[in-house]
Order: structure tokens, then C-alpha cells, then sequence
């Protein structure tokens, strides 16, 4: 094998890489894994922690559950063991990891037992694992404690052998992290054995337990999933060990079986029995199709035979090219197999003598490979009668070949005088070259032929025959016909590989387009209305994507005129789907009657939706069928899924931010309430008591006196009670404005009518040109900031002094100022201003904070703006921009 095969793979040594420097940077954590409570996985790690100590690493415990065991206590003795962190849970004191003090003291190795247990309220982090998973960030290695039945993956199943849903979890992602993982094994009657004894269980737990979930059967089949996990978990690493470093020979740790099939009917034999042989070894096994020519009845009798395979269990792939062999044994190879399962030949044994046999060649390259040879079933395969015009032949291709073989003729003619035939010959082979690229195998066959006549009849002596007067043109004849079909065979194959090549290369641009789409839309429908335009452009389909309505029954996300919509049929096809969170229609073996194809959007919490697919043709369903469309449709369905999760929880931020500010007003308007109530109401309680106290007999002038304190601070307190409604109106999004074009002098003078009272002791100045245009407003929604403006001027301007109104045209819209001659604006940003329950320090009248933000927020609905600013020599300025035509 050349060197250059022995290289390592890239991805390989990035992955290599990348495990390195997470190794680097984050601690090292080992798992101590089991079946089931009682095995001895903290026993163990106990053990194994005492001899670290021997060592003089620093090891603490973090946390450590003995349960009363003895044997347990006594290795835990020897080690430092840190305080627990004390929490109050429903009226009780319970005992919690105390993380913060782990990470001050910094030690070796940290031992944290129960990896799923959940932490009390009040904790950091809910889950006992993100405490670890923290410490791992922070460098500390961990060892702690896992049983198989709490791995988020093994729940289901867990559930199904014993009946007891488990409601601690870890997600398998930890387990992979994981630098090292022990298996701490006991047979289920040793185990058995410890529960009568009390050493896992009370009396009164140890006999429900024995009668429920440690049954000898559960502990087996724990017991083997706890062996597979771990299994799995090696070979993972194995696999990515060979890869990085190139080793291309099969290291037989695990039995991994691999069927080559084709389109002969006994390549249902052989999945049969490969699926036997497996199921045997208790392996995995995968099923491998050499495709040499793509379509025809070939490719669909090869992809019923892969369907066979995919439902009994088996991993299907489709790998074009010609050399079977070869390409076989590189699979097996990369995918570390340790059989291969092929049929015996059924072809005439004269034909090895022309061409060995794909069985010879992979037994010859397989070496360290065993190689099973299965006998096939005696059927064949079915024969169609011979046709003046068989299947799959172009007369195109070959009346151009032969046009080809005209044109390379008359090139010749006229070059004969001054070349010798040796190179004519050449002239003929590059036409033949010529259609071999360009046309299919059977017209460069065509051509070939046609190339040895027409050379033989206008250039062989005696010419404009086809007689040969010398025997040795013969060979010549023979060799130039092998030359040009070698060539065109040559060609052929260089032609689909460079199709294929572009095939893949258009499905990976795809793929790659659709994310970098999907990226930048938001939206449910914008998201779909992307999948689909990718969708049907790679496919050839028409695509549909379903999402559920208010219902929970499916309907079609993206509806336009040119988008045909699904029958009743095909959306019971979609439910179905949706409800069962697995593909089905056309090319499935579930609802297989359906026209198109449907698969499930999924989402952490179930399917999300539904994208289906309805072929335009025969052909374009057939080529949905090939396993690395399926393959294509899964990572298309799966971004798409992908997507539509980032859409929602990106949706439920946003509600959940709204929520928040909310809440933040509503605590905002509380405070307000117990602190800016209280003084008006303490005035007007104060002087009803004294009204009450004084009785008929009270002096008129103070009677008055406190009957306008009353009124006073009883307006006082309406319009605080009106500001807060409003502006929580106006937060909360239930005010929308009817926006008319509005003439702003009439709006101006309704405020100024409003606040003549407090404007009474100032010089107002209204400066409104009459040719102003009328900018869209709710003339209702806008008055109030004028006088909210205006409230404002009056406050902080001295009595005597000049408050402005003015107006005037700017480009596309309309400016207003509302100017006085105060103090100014304090010092700082302007713009906190503007902020709920931001009072000003400049010397005037306090007020509640809320004018100016409900100015904002009623501009902020029109489309504008509002800004202040200092007015020079003295006072300041509020500035509305409205837009206007």
C-alpha cells in the first residue's frame, strides 16, 4: 500500500487534538459505573482514593454516601472529609456538597458520590453533576459514583425492564466526557446476597426492593446494559485511536460484521444470513452496496435488497465506484469489521479466466479479515425478453459518435500524405477519447468499432477495402479496438466519479447553504420558507412543511399560489408521523401507500413538525430511496429541527424578558405606591382629623384652608394614580394609536388649555407655523405629552419667566420644542431622563418620575423621537420628532 494511504486522518487528529487540550485545561473526571445500588462502586473508589493518598495527592471528599456501611466507613476514615453545606428545606435541615468550599481550597482530587443526585433548593446548580461539571472547569479532577439505570439515554429502557421510572438522570454527554470509566461488577446473586444480608437496604426497603426492582432478571438485564455502556464507550475511543494514527489493519476487539449486496436475488439471502451470523455474536453489522451504475433495475433491485437489510437492523451504505473489492475491504478496514459475508459467483468459470472474481479479490486482500462465503438461492434474476431497441440506449449518443468517427476520417484524409498510419492511429484513439467523455459507454464502444473499419477501409492497403493484405494489420486491428475500449472504460469510469464527486460536493454546499439561511431567519414561517427552497432544489420534490396550530393538528407552514397543498391522505400520513416521531410514506415500510415521504422535526421535547416530500416521478422516488439521500434528508430535517428550537426558546427569552419587565414595573409602581401614596395621604388624613376634631364650631378660614389641603393633594394623588395606569398601559402593549393627520395647533391648544392653571403666573409663547404640515398622530395620546411638557416647563421655570412652544419643518417630519428659562438639565446623560421614576435634581417641585418616560413611550408608538438638551443662555429644551409627508 502506498505510502500516502498510511497518513492520518485530519478529522481523526482534530479530534485527538481537541480531547488533548480539553484534557489540558479541564480536570480529569473518572466514573465508577454499576448496574445497581450495592454493587461497591463507592466501596471501590474509596479504595482506589486511598491508594492516591498513599501516593501523597491531596484528596477530599466532597461528598461521600456510606449508608450506614461499615466496611465503607472504615476506608473513608483515613480521608479528609469537607463540612456539608447546611440548607433549610420545608422546615428541615438538610445537607448539601458545599461547592464554593471546594473550589477555595483547590485539592487534588475531589471525590463527589451519586453523580444524579438532585441538589435542595437553594443549591447553585439543581443537578449534582453541574456541580461536577464546574469543578472540572475550574481544573480539579473528580472521581464519583454512577448506576447505569441513571443515564438519560437508558431511561426508557430501564423503565421497560423493571417497571420503575428513574427520576434522576445524567445526560450520556457526561459519561463521554469522562477520561476513564470503571465498571464495578457483581453477579446478580452476589448482589442478591448483600440485600438479604442489609448491606444495600433497611429491613423494610431491602424487602420491597427485592420484590420489585431487584428481581434476578432486572439485575441481568442491568447488568448487561451496564456492560454494553461501557463496551461502547471503548470502542468509541478505539475507533478514534486507529484513525488518527492511520492503523488500517483490523483489530478484532469487538465482532463488527459487514454483507456486501447487489442487485441478485440472493443478495437477499445473504442479509438473511449475515442477520443469523449476528444476531449469533450478539454484533453489530452493516450492509454495503458497490454502486458501478448509477439507475436502472440494477440500483433498484440493490436498494429493495438494502431495505431488507435496514429492517432487520443492519447500517446500510452506498458507495459508488467499480473496484468492489477493493473499495469493500477499505470499508471493513474503516469501519473496523471483523467478517465479511459475500455470495458465491454464479458466473461461468471462463469468465474468472477474463476477469477474477470479486470473491477472489476481496479473499485476497480481506488478510487479517475472515471472509464467510454464503451459497445463494438458486433463483435468478428475472430476464426481459430481447428488444429491437433495449433499454437504455441513446441512438443520439451513437449517431454522434458516429459523426465522431466521420470527422476524425476526414481530419485523417487530409492529413495522409504527410503522416504515417502510426499516427493515424493516434488520431482515431483521441476521437475515441473525445466521446468517451462526452457520450455513454455503449457509443464509445460504437465508435471503437466504427474507428477499426473506417481505418482498415480508407488507409489499409489495398485501400477502399476491407480486405487486408497484410496479416500483421490484424493485430494492429486488435490492438487499437482493446486501446479504444480501454480508454472509453477509462473514461466512463473517471466521467461518473467526477459526477459523484459533484454530487456529494452539491449536497454539502446544500447543506451548508441551508445553514448559513437558516442563521440569519427568524420566524417560523421565514424558517420554512428556507428548508423548502433548499428542499425541493436538492431533491427534485415538492416540499411541505407542516407545524402544528392551536389545535395541536398539523397544517402547512408556508400556503402560497404556487405552492400545491397536501390531500386529506397525506396530512393523516403527516400526523402520524408527527404523533410517533418517526419517518413514514413513500420509500418506509410504514404507510408505504402514501405518494410522498414525511419525516419528523425534532426537538428536545418531541417533534416539532413535519417535512415531506412528494416525488414528481418514478425516478425521483427511486432516488429518494438511496440510503445517502436518506442520510442527506436526515441532517436537512435535523437542522431544520434544529432551527425551529432555537426560534422557540428565542420566542420564550422574549416573553420571559417581557415577564421580567413586568414584574420590574410592577415592583417599580409598588414602590411608588407605599412611598409617593403615603405623603398625600397622610395630608388628606390629616386634615379630615382636624375637620373632625374642630367641629361646627372651627374657625371659616382654617375650615377652607383645610378643605383645599384635601382637594389639592387629592388631585395630587389622581393624577399619580393616572400617570401609573398609564404608563403601565403603555408597557404592557394594549395601547395602539390611531394615527390621522392631525392639524398641531389644535392638539397644542387643547394642553395649553388644559394647564392654563399652572402656565397662569408664566409669559407663554406658541410659535406654529400656519403652512405646517399634518403629521399622522392620535391627537389624544399626543396631547397628553404636550402637557406633560408643558407640567414640566411650569414646574422648573421661575414665575415671571417665558415657556415656549414652537414648531417648524425638518426633513421628513416635524420638530417641537417645549423650552423654559430654569436651571437647565442636571449633570449627566440626558437620556436617563426619560427612565421610569427618574426625578431630576434641579431645584423645583419633586415629582413621581413619570411624565417624561410616558412622553417617550406615546412618541416611541408614533414612529418618533423625543431628546433634551440645554438652552443656551439659560433653561432647557424637550424636543419631539414626528415623522410627516
Amino acid at each position: 500500500m502506498r505510502d500516502e494511504d498510511n497518513r492520518p486522518n485530519p478529522d481523526a487528529l482534530l479530534e485527538m487534538a481537541r480531547r488533548e487540550e480539553d484534557h489540558k485545561r479541564r480536570g480529569r473526571l473518572r466514573i465508577f459505573l454499576g448496574m445497581a445500588p450495592g454493587v461497591g462502586k463507592t466501596y471501590a473508589m474509596l479504595e482506589a482514593a486511598g491508594q492516591k493518598r498513599a501516593e501523597g495527592l491531596d484528596v477530599v471528599c466532597g461528598v461521600v454516601e456510606t449508608h450506614g456501611r461499615k466496611e465503607t466507613e472504615t476506608l473513608l476514615e483515613p480521608l479528609t472529609v469537607l463540612p456539608r453545606r447546611r440548607l433549610d428545606y420545608k422546615g428541615r435541615e438538610v445537607l448539601e456538597f458545599d461547592l464554593d468550599a471546594t473550589l477555595a481550597r483547590r485539592p487534588g482530587l475531589v471525590l463527589v458520590d451519586e453523580l444524579a443526585h438532585h441538589n435542595a433548593p437553594g443549591s447553585r446548580h439543581p443537578k449534582r453533576w453541574r456541580d461536577v461539571e464546574e469543578l472540572l472547569d475550574h481544573g480539579l479532577d473528580v472521581w464519583t459514583t454512577l448506576n447505569v439505570q441513571h443515564l438519560e439515554s437508558l431511561n426508557d429502557v430501564v423503565a421497560q425492564i423493571t417497571g420503575v421510572r428513574v427520576r434522576e438522570t445524567v445526560p450520556d454527554a457526561v459519561l463521554e466526557r469522562a477520561e476513564s470509566v470503571i465498571l464495578v461488577d457483581l453477579p446478580p446473586e452476589d448482589l442478591l446476597q448483600r440485600l438479604q444480608d442489609g448491606k444495600v437496604y433497611l429491613p423494610r426497603q431491602a424487602e420491597w426492593a427485592a420484590e420489585n426492582f431487584f428481581r434476578s432478571g432486572n439485575l441481568s438485564a442491568l447488568r448487561e446494559l451496564a456492560l454494553r455502556c461501557t463496551a461502547n464507550r471503548v470502542n468509541t475511543e478505539v475507533l478514534i485511536y486507529r484513525k488518527g494514527h492511520a492503523i488500517t489493519t483490523t483489530w478484532p476487539t469487538a465482532e463488527r460484521i459487514l454483507v456486501c449486496v447487489g442487485p441478485s436475488p440472493s443478495s437477499a439471502t445473504l442479509v438473511r444470513a449475515a442477520k443469523r451470523l449476528a444476531d449469533g455474536l450478539r454484533a453489530p453489522w452493516m450492509a454495503l452496496f458497490v454502486q458501478s451504475h448509477p439507475g436502472g433495475e440494477d440500483q433498484s433491485r440493490a436498494l429493495a435488497n438494502l431495505r431488507l437489510a435496514q429492517e432487520l437492523g443492519a447500517e446500510t451504505h452506498v458507495a459508488p465506484g467499480w473496484q468492489v473489492a477493493r473499495q469493500t475491504v477499505e470499508f471493513a478496514r474503516l469501519h473496523n469489521v471483523t467478517r465479511i459475508v459475500i455470495g458465491k459467483p454464479m458466473r461461468k468459470r471462463l469468465a474468472d479466466y477474463l476477469r477474477p472474481s470479486p470473491v477472489d479479490e476481496i479473499v485476497r486482500q480481506s488478510e487479517e479479515i475472515d471472509v464467510h462465503v454464503i451459497k445463494g438461492s438458486p433463483g435468478r434474476a428475472p430476464r426481459t425478453r430481447p428488444s429491437l431497441r433495449p433499454a437504455g440506449i441513446s441512438w443520439r449518443d451513437h449517431a454522434l459518435a458516429l459523426g465522431v468517427v466521420a470527422g476524425t476520417t476526414a481530419l485523417c484524409l487530409a492529413v495522409f500524405p504527410y503522416l504515417a498510419l502510426a499516427n493515424l492511429i493516434m488520431l482515431y484513439l483521441l476521437g475515441v477519447m473525445v466521446t468517451a467523455v462526452r457520450l455513454s459507454r455503449a457509443a464509445t464502444v460504437t465508435a471503437s468499432a466504427a474507428s477499426v473499419l473506417a481505418f482498415d477501409f480508407f488507409f489499409v492497403p489495398p485501400r477502399f477495402t476491407f480486405s487486408v493484405s497484410d496479416a500483421a494489420y490484424v493485430v494492429t486491428f486488435v490492438v487499437m479496438f482493446v486501446a479504444a475500449l480501454v480508454i472509453s472504460g477509462l473514461a466512463s469510469r473517471l466521467r461518473a466519479q467526477a459526477e459523484s464527486a459533484a454530487r456529494l460536493e452539491r449536497q454539502a454546499q446544500a447543506l451548508s447553504a441551508l445553514t448559513r439561511e437558516l442563521a440569519g431567519a427568524r420566524g417560523a414561517q421565514n424558517l420554512m420558507r428556507a428548508v423548502l427552497s433548499h428542499l425541493s432544489a436538492v431533491f427534485e420534490c415538492r416540499g411541505f412543511a407542516l407545524l402544528p396550530g392551536a389545535s395541536g393538528r398539523l397544517e402547512q407552514a408556508v400556503v402560497t399560489p404556487e405552492r400545491d397543498t397536501l390531500g386529506d391522505r397525506e396530512l393523516g400520513v403527516a400526523q402520524w408521523v408527527f404523533e410517533n416521531g418517526k419517518p413514514a410514506g413513500a420509500t418506509t415500510q410504514t404507510l408505504a401507500e402514501a405518494e410522498g415521504l414525511f419525516v419528523p422535526l425534532a426537538g428536545t421535547n418531541g417533534p416539532l413538525g413535519v417535512l415531506g416530500l412528494l416525488p414528481r416521478d418514478g425516478e425521483a422516488r427511486e432516488r429518494l430511496a438511496l440510503p445517502d439521500r436518506q442520510r442527506l434528508l436526515d441532517a436537512f430535517a435535523r437542522q431544520a429541527g434544529l432551527a425551529l428550537e432555537v426560534d422557540r426558546l428565542e420566542e420564550e427569552a422574549k416573553a420571559n424578558m417581557v415577564e421580567a419587565e413586568r414584574e420590574k414595573l410592577r415592583a417599580a409602581i409598588l414602590s411608588t405606591v407605599t412611598h409617593d401614596f403615603r405623603t398625600p395621604l397622610a395630608a388628606i388624613a390629616g386634615s379630615a382629623e382636624s375637620l373632625l376634631s374642630l367641629g361646627e364650631g372651627a374657625d371659616p378660614g382654617v375650615r377652607r384652608s383645610l378643605l383645599e389641603n384635601i382637594f389639592e393633594e387629592s388631585a395630587r394623588l389622581g393624577r399619580l394614580v393616572d400617570n401609573l395606569l398609564r404608563m403601565a398601559a403603555l408597557e404592557s402593549g394594549t395601547v395602539t394609536a390611531n394615527l390621522e393627520p392631525t392639524p398641531l395647533e389644535e392638539v397644542a391648544g387643547s394642553a395649553l388649555s388644559r394647564v392654563g392653571g399652572l402656565l397662569a403666573g408664566h409669559r407663554v409663547r406658541v410659535d406654529i407655523p400656519a403652512d405646517l404640515p399634518h403629521p399622522p398622530m392620535d391627537g389624544v395620546l399626543m396631547e397628553q405629552v404636550f402637557v406633560n411638557l408643558l407640567e414640566n416647563a411650569a414646574k422648573y421655570a421661575p414665575p415671571g419667566s417665558e415657556v415656549a412652544l414652537s414648531a417648524a419643518r425638518v426633513a421628513g417630519g416635524v420638530e417641537i420644542r417645549v423650552c423654559d428659562d430654569g436651571p437647565g438639565l442636571p449633570p449627566g446623560d440626558p437620556e436617563r431622563l426619560f427612565e421610569r421614576f427618574r426625578r431630576g435634581d434641579r431645584q423645583g417641585p419633586g415629582g413621581h418620575g413619570l411624565g417624561l418616560s410616558i412622553c417617550r413611550a406615546i412618541v416611541k408608538i408614533h414612529g418618533g423621537a423625543i431628546r433634551a438638551e440645554n438652552r443656551k443662555p439659560r433653561g432647557a429644551c424637550f424636543v419631539v420628532t414626528l415623522k410627516a409627508p
